[in-house]
Formats: C-alpha cells, structure tokens, sequence
C-alpha cells in the first residue's frame, strides 16, 4: 500500500503523538508498504529524504521552542501538498491531529476521493495550561475545543485511539464516525525485565540515591502531566526512604524545581533532565517503581514501558491510566490531583518491597497486548478494510486491547 501520514511533530520530538507516529511510519516501511510522512521542518529549512524506509518530507517552518520544545509551526506548504498527492498518489492517508497541515492534508485527499483515517491524540487539557484565564471558562473551553477536533474527524472515513476509554471519550463529545481502539504499541524487544542489569551502576549514572526506594516519573515536564501532585505526596508522606526521581524535560522544569526546592525536598527529589531513549530501558530496570500523575493520558507510552520493564506501578485514576493497573495486583492507582491518596499509596508500595516482584510479573503480563508488532497488524488490516470498503465490527479489535 501507498500510505501518506502527517503529524505537526515528529522525531526527534519525544512526546507521544511522535512517538506514536514513528513507530507506526517505520513499522510499516519494514513490512514493504511504501509510506510517507509529512510534516514540520526539524532545522532551518525544508528538506526531504529517505528514514529507516520512510520518505519524509520536512516543510518549511517557524521555529517556536522558545514556547515549547517541540513546536515547529510549517507555513507556504499547499503547493507542494499538491505536488506531493500529484507524486505519490497514496491510497490511504492518515492524519494524527487537526492543525493546519492536517487539514490541508484532509482537504486535498477529499477531493481525490482517498479514503482518511486519522488517530486522536488530542485531549483540551493539553493545551489549557498555555491559555491564560483559561480557568475563568473551561466548559465553554472544552466545548469549544471538541468542537474543533470534530469539525475535521467526523469527515473521516474511520478514527482509531489509544485505548477503550479515549474510545468511549471522544463518542461521548460527538465522534459519529467508526472508532477503533488501537494500541499505540511499545517495542517489547527493547523494554523488557533485565535481571542481569547492574542497577547501582546505572542508578550511579544518573545520580540516584542507591539506599532509597527510587520512584520514577518519565515524560514531557508540562503543567498537564501534574509532576506537582507527586512532589507535593512525598513532601506529604513525610518519608525519607523514597526518592522521587523526575526524568525529562519540558516548559514546565523550571516551575516544577522551584516548587521541589519551596516544599524543602532536598535530595529527596532529583530531577535528572532528558534521557537518551536508547537507554531508558535500563534505567526503568534500574527503579522500584513508576508513576504517572497525568489526568490527560489517552494511554501512556511511558507508563506501557514501565510495565513491559516489570514495574510496580503508581497512576492517577483517570482516563485511560486504569486500563493499565488491576489495583493491588500490579499497583495503585490515587485519585486524580489528590496529593493525599497519593502520598498514601506512595507509602503503602514503599512499606512492602517483597510485593514488587509478583506486581512486576503482572505487569509485564499487562504490557503483552500491547506490542509495537501487532499495533502495525492491526493499522495494516484497517486500511485493507477501507481499501475494500467493509470495515471490521469494532468490537473486534476493541477485545485485542488489554483486559
């Protein structure tokens, strides 16, 4: 198949929508489809070229990492869309959001009669925390905003998303066109128990206290991950035998180590800026357990890595997060901003390390499903389906997602 996808980010950004996009780009260039991606330009300039199997066509762009560090805004790119659909000629195009570039995707393939599918990765609270006075009007926010997405996706010819409940979100703000839940998938041949990894040494490598019980946040340092709710649990939970360990960066680091250094953490907290993916396995080895504190998870990459690592896991009780903890089995899951329930768990997993080890076999059992390999399977049936014109039940893949 000729598959064209567009996304507004792509690697060597590492928030989920890349992720997810690369992965799917790749995957698919490795099973011999013919796939291309468009999107922003990463440099100063336009430019196209050949990515593990994968035509990428980077368009011109402004360079907006001054507000995030993954904001590359492309301008002047209708000609060469057309130039590209004139070229190409994809026989599914698949957009990963609504923004400008997708839309003029959109647009171009409606008038070839190309059948679309796109993924939802969006969710308004990603973008509240950028809008001031955002909290003055939040349902007229939040009315508007779905608005928005819908205006695009309900033109669609199929929608997928992450998970059961980001499914059952977005019918419930108006999606009337087929949805499909769909893994974004992790590589279970990289993120995997490792029993002979020297834990000292990599804990060594990145400054963590080797005698305390280490928790671990991975992922973008923006307001809606909440990284606040897990500072201000272990300032709660009085301990000094837990580390809180912060690994990433963000537009929110700053306000987040300011906040740390006010509640009087100390070495109690480290935050240990960006870690090179390809050694984020060993360190998710290396860790006692792993937490998610965001309320705007669709699924959660990294909390997936985790588990496939064997981690006990710590996760807000919100949207898609509960798909991924059986409580008490392979973790807790505290009520969402709710430092308290936190700081009660937090303490609850730090006071019976002899449970880890069963927590993290469940874990890895969780993470099973959600291979990279049958996401792309699943991607590939999907666009045969619309090839031919009759979609599945989605109840077929909606089984294929974790339990």
């Amino acid at each position: 198949m000729r598959i064209l996808i567009t996304s507004c980010t792509y690697a060597p950004a590492l928030n989920g929508q890349a992720i997810f996009t690369v992965g799917l780009a790749e995957g698919l260039a490795k099973r011999g489809h013919e796939v291309r991606v468009i999107t922003g330009s990463d440099s100063s300039g336009p430019y196209a070229g050949l990515q593990k199997g994968v035509r990428m066509e980077r368009l011109w762009s402004v360079n907006l990492t001054s507000f995030h560090p993954d904001s590359y805004y492309p301008f002047f790119y209708s000609q060469r869309v057309h130039r590209i659909f004139e070229e190409f000629r994809p026989e599914i195009v698949h957009i990963q959001d609504r923004f400008p570039l997708s839309v003029r995707i959109f647009h171009e393939a409606k008038r070839r009669e190309i059948k679309i599918i796109g993924t939802n990765h969006f969710m308004p609270e990603n973008l509240a925390p950028y809008i001031p006075l955002l909290s003055m009007a939040k349902p007229l926010y939040n009315r508007i905003m779905w608005n928005w997405m819908l205006a695009i996706y309900n033109h669609l010819d199929l929608v997928t998303t992450q998970s059961r409940a980001a499914a059952e979100l977005v019918r419930s703000k108006g999606l009337s066109v087929p949805v499909f839940p769909v893994s974004c998938g992790i590589d279970l041949n990289r993120f995997h128990p490792i029993p002979s990894i020297d834990r000292l040494a990599c804990r060594a490598r990145y400054g963590l206290d080797p005698n305390r019980k280490i928790f671990l946040f991975v992922g973008r340092l923006d307001r809606e991950k909440r990284v606040d709710v897990l500072l201000h649990a272990l300032k709660r939970s009085g301990r000094d035998d837990i580390q809180l360990v912060v690994a990433g960066r963000g537009a929110a680091q700053g306000a987040y180590e300011s906040l740390a250094n006010s509640l009087g953490l100390g070495e109690r907290v480290r935050f240990t800026g960006f870690i090179p993916n390809e050694d984020l396995h060993n360190l998710l080895n290396s860790v006692d357990v792993f937490s998610m504190p965001s309320e705007a998870e669709l699924l959660s990459i990294a909390s997936l890595e985790a588990l496939a690592c064997g981690r006990p896991v710590l996760l807000a009780d919100a949207v898609a997060l509960p798909e991924l903890v059986t409580p008490g089995v392979n973790g807790y899951l505290f009520k969402p901003g709710d430092s308290t329930d936190a700081a009660r768990f937090m303490s609850l997993l730090a006071d019976h390390p002899e449970q880890w080890q069963a927590m993290g076999r469940a874990s890895v059992e969780k993470a099973r499903t959600h291979s990279l390999e049958s996401t792309i399977l699943r991607y590939e049936t999907l666009y045969g389906a619309l090839l031919k014109g009759v979609l599945p039940e989605p109840s077929l893949i909606l089984n294929q997602i974790s339990q």
